[in-house]
């Protein structure tokens, strides 16, 4: 049991250090480098901890959706919600950067119905969603991002 610990916290500490490498390269190249991941378009989400208040920064892909960006909460076909996810639900005001912009947001979970006409869109565009659903049996839930106006 204490060796699961411990691999649990090695694999835990090694994607803190590829997302905060993936952070800084973002930033310091303006999404030259970092703001493609998996061939689809990225941007950096920023969330403030649900329970430590401290603000965390995510790496993640999008799906352009007019001026709103659309993320999906898949955490790759796992039964547990990413924490990202958890942290806009309990507070919807993020930042978003996108190339060398930063934009103030606010994010929420698609309803049933708004998530019934987008997800078709998704995975026509990103097929792997799809696969992700499969594995898990939670809905997965799409984010709509919206900027707002400054």
């Amino acid at each position: 049991m204490a060796s699961e610990q411990k691999s649990k916290t090695v694999r835990s500490s090694l994607i803190r250090t590829f997302m905060n490498l993936h952070v800084s390269l973002f930033r310091l190249t303006g999404g030259a480098l970092g703001g493609n991941l998996l061939g689809r378009p990225a941007l950096i989400l920023t969330t403030v901890g649900r329970k430590s208040g401290k603000t965390r920064e995510t790496p993640l892909t999008y799906i352009p959706d007019g001026d709103r960006y659309l993320l999906i909460a898949s955490n790759g076909g796992s039964d547990q919600a990413p924490f990202w996810w958890r942290n806009l639900v309990a507070n919807p005001e993020v930042k978003i950067e996108v190339g060398r912009r930063t934009i103030a947001a606010i994010a929420k979970t698609a309803d049933t119905q708004e998530r019934e006409l987008l997800w078709p869109r998704i995975v026509a565009q990103a097929p792997n969603y799809a696969s992700y659903q499969k594995k898990t049996s939670r809905e997965i839930p799409v984010v709509v991002v919206t900027p707002i106006a400054q």
